[in-house]
């Protein structure tokens, strides 16, 4: 790979979003016809909505948080690793914060049938990220960046390993 002054603002995430937003409102929109009627259940709308709005509202703080508190983009010019804040506990809290929300989402609808479009978008990313940016950011950062991987998961945020 060629030296950059730093990494690029958008990386793969433009696509990644684009093809889950569209997913989403798709399945959205199939879901509440008759297309995918036979997996409505709407009975489960005590459970799937409370769940749809907590992974709603969790992707809209992570995405804030990634964005403005971590100062992502003064991060890039700089060509700082960013491994605090969110960054701790997710490598990649701007594209899982629109997959939790596009999960939340498609919650909402209340067909199980949707349900196997969050395993699409985990997979998705897993792929899309390994092959792109990560291979960028281990290039850049070294060992730093391997050692930040094997701390942190790459798409669900949960507690750093020590």
């Amino acid at each position: 790979m060629k030296k950059k002054e730093h990494l690029s603002f958008f990386g793969c995430g433009p696509v990644y979003c684009a093809i889950i937003i569209t997913l989403t409102v798709l399945g959205a929109i199939a879901g509440g016809q008759s297309l995918l009627s036979g997996g409505r259940v709407l009975q489960l709308k005590w459970l799937f909505w409370p769940v749809g709005i907590a992974l709603i509202l969790l992707g809209i703080v992570m995405w804030a948080l990634a964005n403005f508190h971590s100062r992502l983009d003064q991060n890039i010019v700089s060509n700082t690793l960013v491994t605090t804040g969110v960054y701790a506990w997710v490598r990649n809290p701007i594209y899982s914060a629109i997959m939790l929300d596009c999960t939340g989402v498609l919650l909402l609808v209340c067909n199980l049938w949707l349900l196997i479009l969050p395993p699409l978008y985990w997979l998705l990313m897993t792929l899309l990220v390994s092959a792109t940016e990560e291979k960028w950011l281990r290039d850049l950062y070294g060992q730093q960046y391997v050692d930040y991987c094997a701390r942190v998961n790459r798409c669900l945020p949960w507690f750093p390993k020590k």
